[in-house]
C-alpha cells in the first residue's frame, strides 16, 4: 500500500538522521571493513555494544518497562536505561507509550505501526512521518515516577551521542589511532545502531507479516523462530501479543530466547524478582482454542464446497474435530475444579495439538477422484 501522506508531515530530523546513518553503515563501514579489516577489539567492541544494546531494548524497553514483566534494581534499570538510549530509539518513555499504544490497538488506526497501513509503514515508515495530532504520553503515569526514567527520558539524545557514538570512537583511538577510532565511529557505531535497530524493526513488520499463529489470530501478530534469532528472542510475536505481561516470549522449552535466559539468571543473582508467568494450562488452553477455531473454519469451508469434497479429507477433519474437544473438555474440566494437572498430562495435550493441526494443514480440500 503506498504512503499517502502529505510532505509537510514529513519527521526531517528523523528521516535526515536514519538516511546518514544507513549510508554510513552500508556505504562507509563496508568500504572501511575491505580495506583495513577489523581487529580483535573492535569485533569484540561491536559484538559487546550489539549485545548491550539489543537486549537493553527487549529486557528493558519492552519487557521490563512496557510490560512490567518483572521488577529490577538499579543497576538493571541503569544499565538498560543507558544502553538503550544508545540504540537511537527515543526514550524509554516515549518508546514505551507508543508501545502500549501498539498493543491496545493492534491493526487499527491508533496504532502506531499498524501492519494494516503497508509492511514498509510498519517497519520504518511510522519514524519518518509526524502523527497530528501527536499522540500524548498519558499510558505511561507509572514510568513517570521513576526517577532513572525521567532521567533518561531528558537526556537520551545525549547519552546516546556520548555513549553509543564518541565512546566508542575514543576506545578506537585508544587502541589503533586515527584508523581505531575511524573503525570504533564507522562500525561499533553507525553499523551497530543500523543493525540494532532494524532487528526491532523487523518486530514491528516481519513479525505481523511471517510465521505461525498457534494461540491466536485475533490480530496479525506471528511466530518465527527465525526472527526470534535476528531479535534476542523477540520472534515468538504471536505468544506475546496473546500473553503480553510474560516475561518470556519464547515459551517452549526448546524456544530460542536469550532475554528470557538473561531473566532467569539475573533472578537467581537477586538482581530481578517477580517475574510474571502465564500458568501452563492457560498457555495449552490457548492452543486448543485456536486449533478448535482453525477446525471449525476447515470444516465450514467444506460445508461450503459442497459434494464434491473428498469423503475421506472429511472424515480425517472429523475424527481430528472430536479429538481436540475432548481434549480441550478434559483440561477444561480439570482446570474448573483446581485440580493437580501433571506437567506430563500438559505436555500430552500440547503435542497432541500440535500433531493435530499438522494432520489438519496436510489436509487439502480436493475434488473427489
Amino acid at each position: 500500500m503506498p504512503l499517502k501522506i502529505p510532505s509537510a508531515r514529513v519527521d526531517w530530523v528523523n528521516t535526515a538522521f536514519l538516511l546518514i546513518l544507513s549510508l554510513l553503515a552500508v556505504v562507509a563501514a563496508p568500504i572501511h571493513l575491505v580495506r583495513h579489516g577489523i581487529d580483535a577489539f573492535t569485533a569484540g567492541l561491536f559484538v559487546f555494544y550489539v549485545i548491550a544494546t539489543g537486549m537493553s531494548i527487549t529486557l528493558g524497553y519492552h519487557r521490563l518497562f512496557s510490560h512490567l514483566s518483572f521488577q529490577a534494581k538499579w543497576p538493571v534499570r541503569l544499565f538498560t536505561l543507558v544502553f538503550g538510549a544508545c540504540a537511537f530509539e527515543n526514550s524509554v518513555l516515549n518508546w514505551a507509550s507508543d508501545h502500549r499504544r501498539h498493543h491496545k490497538h493492534t491493526d487499527h488506526d491508533d496504532d502506531p505501526y499498524n501492519i494494516k497501513e503497508g509492511f514498509l509503514w510498519a517497519h520504518i515508515g511510522w519514524i519518518l512521518f509526524k502523527v497530528t495530532p501527536e499522540p500524548p504520553l498519558d499510558n505511561v503515569a507509572d514510568l513517570r515516577k521513576d526517577r532513572l526514567v525521567m532521567l533518561q527520558h531528558r537526556t537520551d539524545k545525549l547519552i546516546a551521542l556520548v555513549v553509543g557514538l564518541l565512546l566508542p570512537t575514543a576506545l578506537g583511538w585508544w587502541h589503533g589511532g586515527a584508523e581505531g577510532a575511524m573503525a570504533g565511529f564507522l562500525v561499533v557505531g553507525a553499523l551497530r545502531v543500523f543493525v540494532v535497530q532494524q532487528c526491532t524493526f523487523f518486530i514491528n513488520s516481519l513479525c505481523h507479516t511471517i510465521g505461525r499463529q498457534p494461540y491466536s489470530t485475533d490480530c496479525s501478530a506471528r511466530d518465527s523462530a527465525l526472527m526470534a534469532f535476528l531479535t534476542f528472542g523477540e520472534g515468538y510475536h504471536n505468544y506475546h501479543h496473546r500473553f503480553q505481561h510474560d516475561y518470556r516470549n519464547g515459551v517452549k522449552p526448546w524456544s530460542f530466547d536469550p532475554t528470557k535466559w538473561a531473566i532467569w539468571c539475573l533472578e537467581r543473582l537477586g538482581l530481578v524478582s517477580r517475574l510474571r508467568r502465564v500458568p501452563d494450562h492457560q498457555i495449552v488452553l490457548a492452543e486448543m482454542q485456536e486449533a478448535r477455531r482453525r477446525v471449525e473454519q476447515r470444516m465450514s469451508e467444506i460445508n461450503q464446497a459442497g459434494p464434491g469434497v473428498c469423503e475421506k479429507a472429511l472424515r480425517a477433519i472429523h475424527s481430528i474435530e472430536e479429538a481436540l474437544a475432548d481434549a480441550y473438555h478434559e483440561l477444561e474440566a480439570a482446570v474448573a475444579r483446581k485440580a493437580e494437572i501433571p506437567r506430563q498430562t500438559l505436555d500430552r495435550w500440547q503435542r497432541q495439538t500440535r500433531e493435530l493441526m499438522d494432520r489438519l494443514v496436510a489436509l487439502e480440500i480436493v475434488p473427489a477422484g
